[in-house]
């Protein structure tokens, strides 16, 4: 039986820097077949010099220079890839990336997301409900374009209680907004609906919450301030969202947290899910 597709996220903080904190060696570990990364901010030859010639790279950078930028790392090349997102005045460069891989005769459709973080009542949360509004009228697209389809990363939404540690204090802060987690009742099905995350919605899958269950976390995100990583008070804002064909084929999902704070190469953790295809 061949082994599973092994396809990880993370949001890297900038590429150059976690590479310098081990992130080589954490991939070298991992056996990962496709990478997906956000918050890259490096140029495309930096990237490739990093990584290694074994690995096929697509980046997409932010249009200021050093900010954003999304990619997608493979051991084999992409059939095709995509970068056109939202409507044409909207500027998504840096965020979005969508590629289709061959995985032994299936294609599979991979994207690589970087949403805005956003600021409540300025005009960064504007960009950010932008954002999600191309992001929620794409996902029927895609499924219709392949049924074997995820997008991953940084998100920057805790849709349910269930992922921030200290939700009540964040509920009027950009990231745990009503109006932000709302666009994820449209994308899963709302808390409480029998079938959320198994149909609800457009029926996607958030596949964290499908392996961890209703429990807090596994968290993705904590602050570099104070003791947050060490008492564990994160942030669940990466996920794994797949279309329910290819969620049907999902065998294992992890958080690879740091064993400790200074073992950390971002302040995000990958996520990475085994499918059986």
């Amino acid at each position: 039986m061949p082994r599973p597709l092994r396809i990880a996220s993370v949001n890297v903080n900038g590429v150059r820097a976690a590479y310098r904190k081990n992130m080589g060696e954490w991939l070298a570990g991992r056996d990962v077949d496709i990478l997906c990364l956000q918050e890259v901010r490096a140029e495309t030859d930096d990237l490739t010099g990093l990584l290694g010639p074994e690995w096929s790279v697509l980046h997409d950078a932010a249009t200021a220079k050093g900010r954003a930028g999304v990619a997608i790392a493979s051991r084999r090349r992409a059939e095709i890839h995509r970068v056109e997102f939202g409507a044409p005045d909207f500027d998504s460069a840096g965020r979005w990336l969508e590629a289709d891989y061959d995985i032994d005769g299936r294609i599979v459709t991979v994207v690589s997301v970087y949403v805005h973080s956003g600021e409540a009542d300025t005009p960064k949360q504007v960009e950010k409900y932008r954002f999600l509004d191309a992001l929620v009228a794409r996902l029927p697209e895609l499924e219709k374009h392949n049924p074997l389809a995820v997008i991953m990363g940084d998100l920057n939404v805790g849709h349910r209680t269930l992922d921030i540690k200290n939700w009540k204090g964040n509920v009027k802060r950009a990231g745990f907004l009503p109006s932000e987690r709302a666009y994820f009742d449209r994308i899963l099905g709302a808390e409480g609906d029998e079938n959320y995350n198994a149909g609800a919605g457009l029926g996607w899958v958030d596949l964290g919450r499908r392996f961890a269950g209703e429990v807090p976390g596994p968290y993705t995100w904590w602050s570099n301030r104070g003791q947050a990583f060490d008492t564990d008070t994160g942030w669940r804002i990466d996920y794994q969202l797949a279309t329910p064909a290819l969620a049907a084929l999902a065998r294992d999902y992890r958080v690879d947290r740091a064993a400790s704070y200074d073992e950390r190469w971002s302040d995000h953790a990958p996520v990475v899910v085994d499918y059986e295809l």
